[in-house]
């Protein structure tokens, strides 16, 4: 076999192996990127979960603490409770249902606590027991929020 001097071809196996190296580093580093995001924002949905539960926890405790009240005679009971205003970077709203038809979770005769985190779309359900009623749908947003008997109702709205 003889070779011609005038082929130009011989460095053709390096340039390809650099367009090659270069292709599936990029690759890499896209799917790298893509996964963590995904990773990063599972994490956040699990953090804002676990915080609106805590802090739901934390509101149903303080209502059976007015229910306890209001069931003791007292005519005009209001607790004042500070709370954080968001989760996860989050605001977040709490809403007093009289009966838990929406949540899976929650027996539907009960009454609960629904508490939204509007920026990662998670949605939490807290049982509350109480012997005085919860005015339906009546809510506020995160922070510092009242409980108040309004009527014959529990309710909350935003602390002033």
């Amino acid at each position: 076999m003889k070779i011609d001097p005038r082929r130009t071809d011989r460095g053709t196996s390096i340039t390809i192996t650099h367009v090659l190296t270069i292709g599936i580093t990029t690759l890499l580093i896209a799917v790298l990127l893509t996964s963590s995001g995904t990773l990063l924002e599972n994490e956040t949905e699990r953090s804002a979960e676990s915080s609106l539960e805590t802090i739901g926890e934390r509101l149903a405790g303080e209502i059976e603490s007015v229910d306890r009240m209001t069931t003791n005679g007292a005519d005009s009971v209001s607790i004042t409770a500070d709370h954080p205003r968001t989760v996860a970077n989050s605001r977040y709203t709490v809403t007093l249902l009289s009966s838990c038809t929406e949540s899976p979770l929650v027996d539907n005769s009960s009454s609960c606590i629904r508490l939204t985190a509007t920026g990662t779309d998670t949605e939490v359900y807290v049982p509350v027991v109480t012997d005085t009623e919860l005015k339906d749908e009546s809510s506020a947003s995160g922070g510092s929020l009242e409980i108040y008997l309004d009527g014959n109702d529990i309710a909350i709205r935003r602390a002033s």
